[in-house]
């Protein structure tokens, strides 16, 4: 046989190029874990400090869930809960210094004392020694005016940071409101809080460096405005707050929410109206009004929001953004030009073959992904990295 000098240098080179793109190659892929099911919508997740799970279930329960999966009876204590549509017990959050003070943040569709209306408020409460009840209870924000409703309620707690990689907690909270659908056009109004961010100190007092302090007909709880409906907010690692919100037909935003800035909505928006048709002066840009990082046409409907800074699905996974997908079922793996940061420049759809609506995504004290999904038997799944190749 002749001399194939190929033969002897292909396997070598190979072997110098896989182990050179090995970094780049590790948990391309998840495997859904169920840690828990027989949930009833769930809506929003929390961890606890040893190993067990805070879910709240939109009908209007709090749930501890056990580190194997078993679901402890309700919470006792909440409120009165207008629960109904889009409407219910919605976001939860443990204060970053809960292991001390064992204190936690929740939002939900707040009932009037009278009639059909109703609004998003926002509580504090202390977790009982034995997780079964909430102690200390109090209303620490509540949305003006309440309507009657059952829609667009938005309701995503972030709790803020000092900018910086290494900012430590400030004292603050970011809370997501939406537009109620009916009043769209209070949007653009700033003496009402809908379709708003707003920003408050803990006890439910305002920062007097929000933007809106001692402006005469503008409420000071007010960080920005000219939002639709956002079911997604989180913090990159330097402290900067991101947000999406839901369009209408199309027009689903990705925006980093600056003090004091108008992200538009009705007045612009890349979607249209339900069933077709443009919205005001069908507009997408108009001067003195913000454009969305990134947009979506047609919608995805996102809800839940977190940046990955761990490395247990690899380097390359690691900076990305991932944000559920209602609509469509899946969730997205979003990559950035820059890590936590800059413009998106690939999309990924993971979970697709579950047909599950995805309604929250956070990354747990393990650095794995967690989802819940949105249906009468709601489930909590770890997504587990797949290693290349096995």
């Amino acid at each position: 046989m002749l001399f194939d000098p190929g033969r002897r240098l292909l396997p070598a080179i190979i072997a110098v190029a896989s182990s050179l793109l090995a970094p780049f190659t590790q948990a391309q892929e998840v495997r859904p874990e169920i840690v828990a099911s027989g949930l009833q919508n769930p809506w929003g997740l929390a961890f606890l400090p040893d190993g067990r799970f805070l879910v709240t279930e939109r009908v209007g329960r709090l749930r501890v869930v056990e580190a194997d999966g078993k679901l402890a009876a309700a919470v006792a204590g909440l409120p009165g809960i207008a629960a109904g549509g889009q409407g219910g017990l919605l976001d939860v959050m443990t204060d970053s210094d809960f292991a001390r003070n064992r204190t936690l943040y929740f939002c939900y569709s707040e009932p009037a004392a009278t009639g059909r209306a109703n609004s998003t408020a926002l509580a504090r409460a202390t977790l009982s020694a034995d997780s079964a009840r909430l102690e200390n209870l109090r209303v620490i924000f509540s949305q003006k005016p309440k309507v009657a409703s059952t829609a667009h309620f938005g309701c995503r707690i972030v709790e803020s940071r000092a900018p910086g990689a290494n900012g430590q907690p400030d004292g603050k909270l970011f809370l997501t409101l939406g537009e109620r659908f009916s009043r769209k056009e209070d949007a653009q109004k700033l003496d009402n809080h809908h379709g708003k961010v707003v920003r408050i100190n803990k006890d439910g007092s305002v920062p007097q460096d929000n933007p809106f302090v001692g402006k005469a007909g503008a409420l000071p709880e007010i960080w920005s405005y000219g939002h639709r409906n956002s079911q997604g907010a989180t913090l990159a690692p330097d402290g900067t707050f991101w947000m999406h919100e839901h369009g209408p037909q199309g027009g689903d935003e990705i925006n980093l929410p600056k003090p004091g800035a108008n992200y538009g909505w009705p007045e612009i928006t890349y979607g249209e109206n339900y069933g077709g048709g443009k919205i005001g002066e069908g507009l997408s840009r108009k001067a003195g009004m913000e454009q969305p990082l990134h947009y979506w046409v047609p919608s995805i409907a996102p809800s839940g929001m977190a940046f990955l800074t761990s490395e247990r699905y690899g380097k390359a996974w690691q900076g990305n953004l991932f944000v559920g997908a209602l609509k469509f079922s899946y969730l997205d793996r979003i990559e950035l030009s820059e890590p936590f940061g800059g413009k998106v420049v690939r999309e990924n759809k993971l979970l697709t073959e579950a047909g599950e609506r995805i309604r929250d995504v956070r990354q747990g004290p393990d650095g794995l992904l967690y989802v819940l999904t949105d249906s009468t038997d709601g489930k909590l799944i770890r997504l587990l990295p797949v290693q290349a190749g096995r």
